[in-house]
């Protein structure tokens, strides 16, 4: 299976049936992910040589201009497209395989888990995946320890308090906090 076919076959939402072609595929690729993360934790690196890795672990879905500190984790990194200017703190863990785009001006606080995939709820099925995109506005802050959840789009503008559990769409422009995330204000 191809990479663009596999990115077309996860950004559908289909359900992924265990051991397929596409789960196979989804191996493959955390194989080179933890390769690629590996070189990205393992040692200290000038900004143009983390933008180069990390060009590589997204097949250019980062761009070059974004700040990362490591340590970076990630299960695929191919299904990720950042904006420009994003930040992304030490600690962060991406389930990129149901797509994550985060934009322009986004900052990610340390230790924040965004994930894209569910398993099935009928347990005979229970190894089938369910992809759902995250996507997070432009000029995004989320704090410290946040675990974003599959299928949530978090608006221009917003604020996700720290250790927030966001399992539903965020408005643009407002404050959320708790577990689970819940409205605290507008931000004017």
């Amino acid at each position: 299976m191809e990479l663009k076919e596999f990115i077309d076959k996860m950004n559908s939402g289909a359900e992924i049936i265990a051991q397929s072609e596409t789960h196979l595929k989804m191996h493959e690729l955390s194989q080179e992910a933890l390769k690629i993360t590996a070189r990205i934790n393992g040692s200290y690196h000038e900004k143009e040589e983390l933008t180069e890795l990390m060009l590589e672990l997204t097949n250019g879905g980062s761009g070059t201009k974004f700040g990362l500190f490591p340590p970076f984790y990630t299960d695929c990194g191919k299904n990720i497209k950042l904006g420009k200017n994003v930040f992304i703190n030490a600690g962060c863990q991406f389930q990129d395989q149901g797509g994550i785009t985060i934009g322009d001006g986004s900052l990610i606080g340390p230790k924040t888990v965004i994930a894209t995939l569910n398993h099935s709820m009928n347990p005979a099925q229970r190894a089938n995946l369910k992809p759902a995109p995250v996507t997070i506005g432009k000029n995004v802050w989320i704090g410290a320890n946040c675990t974003i959840l599959p299928g949530v789009t978090i608006g221009d503008g917003a604020v996700v308090a720290a250790g927030a559990v966001v399992n539903k769409d965020v408005k643009a422009n407002t404050v959320v906090g708790g577990v689970p995330a819940k409205f605290i204000k507008e931000i004017l």
